[in-house]
């Protein structure tokens, strides 16, 4: 990587846009004085990150912007680019070239970017010093920087190298963990003091919200158990109800089942007497007449059939014979002499039909008269009678039960009157018993209320001394760090003036600071005047001195000498206003006598004052007086310096800080004493509390068992009560209903006489109604019998006496035509024959009629048997109908009692639903139906939901009032504490990780810096060497035991010289000196590039030849960028930027390289 180009446009003379293209190797600006060379090493400074206005030839930063000539009027901004080639991937990014720019506005705005995007100075210097150019910039050397390494500090000289080795990075990180160690040690303290203060407030906070817990707990458990229990009496209601409404149904139904039952025995019953009457009334009578004429009708006609059967046949044997006439006419002789004997027959019958049919009408008029042939009416009576004795009958049992229901009721009344009066003294006395149980758990209250505040106050005390504690631990601490601190810083001093390597040496008196003793509050003011000469060692003489000085340069160690003969006094007198140091300062006992002398010549001209001001007026109206503060600050000729020397400890000021460790260590053990009694007093009040605690959990058991008696009591009797209310209620209705009765039955009393009269006259009206029909009914069957043989013997002779009309009529029509007989005799003959089948056939058919007359007949006859048993059977039926009746009427009286009894129940039931339903949604704030789905919370065993919801309510009364808000502010504190001790937790372990990684950097660095000091110390000797052959230089630490901070000397002795003090040497020889140092870093540590602004101008033609050697040295590794005057720098370019200007324009450069024959001007 190396610079490619640097474009300037508005940077100091440049006020045209200039770009200067760079080669790799060494390139050497050139240009005569003021035309602007050094300002191309600002513009390299500038945009590489400068920020003091002194590192680019500055008094402000604004200055940089090109600011007119007498020809050009000032310009707005100041803008630098540099262009490096990154074609190595030195840089982290994936560019062969990086452009970084700058820009500056007068206004006091500026811009970074890299590669045209905006970005930060960080930004920058973080790109950067990953190529090895740090933020001090030490690769590039500006005029008079030369000098500068060697007549800077030693710590000065470190810098640089750190820079080069990359340490600076790990000291940054260093002072970003030490910043924030820092902050975390406030923020320690700050949470520190929030916890206590948290904690402060928690322990009391934390009892009010433990009992707004516990009461919040109970609440919440006696909720449950009232929702679950009101959830489960609603639900037994609703069942119970349930039941009720199903009882009800039931009783309804089987009322209506009673009902239907009466209605159907009294249709029985009807049924039966109106069967009974029909039974008399029926046709079977009439049937069986009808069947027998049909009976003794078949029989005529068989008797008919079969005469006609045998003159037909009689007829076929005439037919037969050849004398057809004569038979046709003794056919009609005998016709006629039967037809007159059947006439006769026939008006015999008539005559004698005609008189059965006057007795029958006779017999008809008399049994409409006794109206016999309708249905049996007028039985209301009876029925009624039936009625009013079944309804009566349930009346008086119903009085009867009313009154000794009346009876037990009041009995009943008198008892739980007996029960409250006991109740009421019961009360009495638990009531009594309650409250002297409560004053002495009121008393317990109150004395743990005191000894909790006793035992709130011993932990505040306990935390207070505990802080206390801490506190006396932190400052033993201090001071047991100050007390090492300050031995130390002894050890250190006495190392330093080399005590330790003078010891043995004859005439050695001691380190002045172990020979004196400084007043109290006057360290600074000595240490001030004395500076680094407290810390030298004191001889007798000047043989001792010597002995001392040769054995501190064998020992290659630093060292200051104090001979006790060789110190003169020094006169002056100071102001009447100012005092002698000196007189602050005594030797010590044993110390030797000359040392009063040797404190004289050091401190006697020195005064002190108390403050700078006063000081600064002495200083001012006593020119060369030498004045110190008690602060520690000096005014003298030679210089004036503010704030007190570095501590390197008096064995007053050890002492004294030894009697701070003892004085700390005593009160921490007297804080000790302390925590321990705050201790003892806290453990005595929570024995005392945990006694009184448990005295308080017998009281509170006692109070729970007086109040649970109270309350059983209480609740007894106002069941006993509610039971009295309920019963003097049932009282008063059963009263009211046996009242009722009695009055019904007064009037069915007076019902009843006339309905059982007129039951009787209807009983024997109907007996003699069955009498007469029995009669009646043999009479009817009589005459039915012989108007059946009547009609019998009548349709007989009719039909005989037709038929031998016919026949006579046919056989005298026969006989009158002669020819026509004789034709027709053959054709008669075959009708002859068919009317003979033809008949044979009606006489079957006549035979089968009478058979089923014979056998309808013998049913009819079985029939009426039957008739007879079910007549009977229906008697017995109707009274067991009746019987029955009555029993349904009074099983209906005892279901409308029942009915009645579930009535009032039922209202009795949906009260108490709505009195819970509605303590459900007031006091519980849920619906009915949330509570019936409670689940069943969990109790002890042995112990009910009812046993555990009083016990509750007890607890929540002996509570007493409660904080509600105590829970709520104590979850917060709580988290806020629990916030603050993780914070704590945070904040300590960030502490510890942020030591640990201080610890880390602190290694890192010591390493890193270690092997680069090594590296370049080495380089440096080869390199002085190279500069001056013969010479020896070498670098040295000021302190090796501290890495972390110890500075760098550089011991430079050129050839032919003995002195190492850099202050003598020559003007070339510091340039050469300066430069082998500088080079040494950058072998050790190389950079890409280097920028030396006019580094060799002190040197003679012999170093300046050296100078050169070492640049071509290093010009195979980097890029080097000389601004110089001299030729041979000039000749040993790989490129010359020529700078110019003309008056009143801006500089102008032109490149020339090596390799080419003529120059480009680029503006």
């Amino acid at each position: 990587m190396f610079l490619k180009s640097l474009t300037l446009k508005g940077f100091k003379s440049f006020a045209d846009s200039t770009v200067m293209e760079m080669e790799p190797g060494v390139t050497v600006v050139v240009g005569p004085n003021g035309s602007g060379k050094s300002n191309v090493v600002d513009a390299i400074a500038w945009v590489l990150g400068a920020q003091a206005p002194s590192s680019v030839r500055s008094q402000k930063m604004e200055d940089v912007i090109f600011n007119g000539t007498q020809k050009r009027s000032a310009l707005g901004r100041a803008e630098v680019m540099l262009t490096l080639d990154n074609s190595a991937g030195i840089l982290p990014l994936d560019f062969s070239e990086v452009t970084v720019s700058r820009t500056l506005f007068r206004n006091g705005d500026s811009e970074y970017a890299i590669n045209g995007v905006e970005c930060r100075l960080l930004d920058v210097q973080e790109l950067l010093s990953d190529a090895g150019v740090g933020r001090q910039q030490h690769v590039i050397i500006s005029q008079g920087q030369i000098d500068a390494v060697l007549t800077a500090r030693a710590e000065d000289r470190r810098a640089i190298i750190e820079e080069a080795a990359g340490v600076l990075k790990y000291r940054k990180r260093k002072e970003k963990a030490e910043r924030r160690l820092e902050a975390t040690e406030a923020n320690l303290l700050r949470v520190q003091d929030l916890i206590r203060e948290v904690r402060r407030q928690l322990r009391p906070l934390e009892r009010q919200a433990e009992a707004a817990r516990r009461h919040e707990q109970v609440v919440e458990e006696l909720r449950a158990l009232r929702l679950y229990l009101s959830g489960r009496e609603i639900a037994d209601l609703r069942e119970k109800l349930s039941g009720l409404e199903e009882a009800k149904t039931t009783t309804a139904s089987t009322e209506q089942e009673l009902r239907d039952r009466i209605v159907a025995l009294e249709a029985d019953v009807r049924s039966a007497e109106r069967e009974l009457a029909d039974r008399g009334a029926s046709g079977l009578n009439d049937e069986l007449m009808r069947v027998e004429q049909l009976r003794e009708r078949a029989r005529g006609l068989s008797a008919l059939i079969a005469e006609r059967r045998r003159s037909m046949e009689r007829d076929q044997g005439q037919l037969i014979a050849d004398d057809v006439v004569a038979a046709l006419e003794a056919d009609a002789a005998q016709m006629r002499a039967d037809l007159v004997e059947v006439e006769r027959g026939l008006a015999i019958s008539i005559a004698e039909s005609d008189g059965l049919a006057i007795e029958e009408e006779a017999f008809e008029r008399e049994r409409t008269e006794q109206g016999l042939f309708h249905t049996v009416q007028g039985n209301e009576a009876s029925n009624a009678a039936a009625e009013v004795r079944g309804e009566l009958r349930t009346l008086r049992n119903t009085v009867e039960q009313s009154a000794g229901e009346i009876q037990k009721l009041q009995a009943r009344i008198e008892k739980i009157e007996n029960r409250d009066s006991s109740f009421v003294t019961t009360i009495d006395s638990l009531q009594s018993e309650l409250a002297r149980a409560e004053t002495v758990l009121g008393e317990i209250r109150a004395n743990i209320t005191a000894v909790e505040r006793e035992r709130d106050a011993a932990e505040i005390a306990g935390d207070n001394a505990q802080q206390l504690r801490a506190d006396a631990e932190r400052r033993n601490a201090r001071a047991v760090a100050r007390l090492e601190s300050l031995e130390s810083a002894m050890a250190s001093t006495r190392a330093r003036a080399g005590a330790d390597h003078l010891n043995h040496i004859e005439g050695v008196v001691g380190a002045l600071i172990d020979l004196v003793e400084i007043d109290a509050g006057w360290d600074a003011a000595v240490k001030a005047a004395l500076g680094d000469t407290l810390a030298s060692i004191v001889v007798s003489d000047s043989q001792a001195a010597r002995r001392a000085i040769e054995q501190l340069r064998h020992a290659e160690h630093n060292g200051a000498i104090l001979s006790l003969s060789a110190m003169q006094t020094v006169t002056q007198n100071l102001p009447s206003t100012v005092e002698s140091v000196r007189t602050r300062v005594t030797p010590t006992n044993g110390a030797p006598s000359q040392l009063g002398g040797l404190l004289d010549a050091l401190l006697g001209h020195v005064g002190c004052v108390s403050n700078i001001s006063e000081a600064m007026s002495v200083v001012e109206t006593h020119a060369g007086t030498v004045v110190v503060t008690r602060d520690g600050d000096k005014l003298a000729p030679t210089g004036w310096r503010l704030g007190a020397a570095d501590d390197v400890g008096s064995i007053e000021i050890i002492e004294k800080t030894q009697q701070e460790v003892v004085a700390s260590t005593q009160q921490l053990n007297d804080i000790d004493e302390q925590v321990e009694a705050q201790r003892r007093a806290l453990v005595s009040a929570r024995t005392r509390l945990a006694d009184l605690q448990t005295s308080l959990d017998r009281q509170v058991k006692a109070v729970d068992a007086a109040s649970d008696r109270l309350t059983n009591a209480i609740n007894d009797r106002r069941a006993n009560g509610a039971e009295r209310e309920m019963t003097l209620n049932s009282l008063d209705d059963m009263r009211a209903r046996s009242d009722q009765y009695l009055v019904r039955v007064t009037e069915l009393e007076a019902l009843l006489p006339g309905l059982e009269e007129s039951e009787a006259a209807e009983i024997a009206a109907a007996k003699a109604q069955s009498e007469a029909r029995a009669a009646i009914d043999s009479k009817t069957a009589h005459m039915a019998m012989r108007r059946k043989d009547l009609d019998v013997r009548l349709a007989g002779l009719r039909e005989r006496d037709q038929f031998l009309r016919q026949r006579l009529e046919e056989t005298e029509s026969r006989l009158e035509i002669d020819t026509a007989a004789r034709i027709e005799a053959g054709t008669r003959r075959q009708r002859l024959e068919g009317a003979l089948l033809a008949v044979s056939r009606l006489a079957e058919l006549v035979d089968q009629h009478r058979v089923t007359a014979e056998g309808r007949l013998a049913e009819l006859y079985e029939m009426r048997r039957r008739q007879s048993d079910e007549v009977r059977e229906i008697t017995a039926r109707l009274d067991a109908g009746r019987t029955g009746r009555q029993e349904a009427e009074q099983q209906l009286e005892a279901m409308r009692e029942r009915s009645r009894r579930i009535d009032v129940e039922e209202a009795e039931t949906r009260t108490r639903v709505e009195a819970a339903v509605e303590m459900i949604r007031r006091e519980l704030e849920v619906e009915p139906e949330v509570a019936e789905a409670a689940p069943m919370p969990e109790v002890a065993d042995g112990s009910s939901h009812v046993d555990r919801a009083r016990a509750l309510e007890r607890d929540i009364r002996l509570m007493g009032p409660i904080n509600p808000l105590a829970l709520q502010e104590f979850t917060e504190l709580q988290e806020r504490h629990t916030f603050l001790e993780e914070q704590l937790n945070d904040v300590r372990n960030s502490r510890r990780e942020l030591s640990q990684v201080i610890a880390a950097i602190d290694e890192e660095i010591q390493t890193v810096f270690a092997k680069a000091f090594e590296d370049v110390n080495r380089n440096f000797t080869d390199l002085f060497q190279l500069l001056f052959p013969g010479g020896k230089g070498k670098l040295s630490l000021t302190n090796p035991a501290d890495m972390l901070n110890t500075g760098i000397e550089v011991e430079a002795t050129p050839p032919g010289k003995t002195f190492k003090k850099l202050s003598l040497l020559s003007g070339g020889e510091r340039s050469l000196t300066a430069l082998a140092y500088l080079f040494a870093v950058f072998r050790s540590r190389p950079s890409p590039f280097y920028v030396m602004d006019e580094v060799e101008a002190a040197l003679d033609d012999v170093n300046l030849h050296r100078f050169l050697g070492l640049v071509g040295e290093f010009r195979r590794d980097a890029q080097l960028i000389i601004v110089s005057h001299q030729k041979r720098t000039m000749e040993a370019a790989d490129c010359l930027l020529g700078v110019s200007m003309q008056p009143g324009g801006s500089s102008k450069v032109v490149t020339e390289r090596a390799s080419s024959t003529a120059g480009n001007a680029t503006t």
